[in-house]
């Protein structure tokens, strides 16, 4: 069963990286978009940079699943727990840090939680209104 478990931990990390290269994509077709519009450089920046922020958040959400998956299936051991606990606090301490790069304040200070999804799916929400002023 152990080699079906590391085929979809495999899976996992495939489409953490996905995530990111494809959120890399989208951020700099915003960003673009943000200047074709005319909004300016500080825009279209700050529309890169939130989006693709967004994406790596995701990214790492998704490759910690991979971790957990691989540890937890794999032959249990004291060793793999603490490789898991310190890959685990790593993209933590990056997730907080690119939560505050993007929002600009501490991430327990908010009212509400942001998930990089959401911080995409903001994104994308921005782009369409600007793109589609009220008709």
């Amino acid at each position: 069963m152990e080699p079906v478990f590391t085929a979809i931990a495999v899976g996992f990390e495939c489409v953490g990286a996905v995530v990111i290269v494809v959120g890399f994509v989208v951020a700099i077709v915003f960003g673009a978009r943000a200047l074709a519009r005319g909004e300016g450089g500080r825009a279209a920046f700050l529309t890169l940079r939130a989006t693709f922020g967004g994406a790596i958040l995701l990214g790492l959400e998704v490759l910690v699943a991979a971790d957990l998956i691989r540890t937890i299936t794999s032959k249990p051991s004291v060793e793999d727990a603490v490789i898991l606990g310190i890959i685990v606090v790593i993209r933590t301490i990056l997730s907080v840090s690119i939560q505050i790069e993007i929002e600009g304040t501490l991430p327990w200070r908010r009212a509400l939680t942001t998930s990089g999804a959401q911080v995409v799916a903001g994104q994308v929400a921005r782009d369409r209104a600007a793109s589609h002023p009220a008709d």
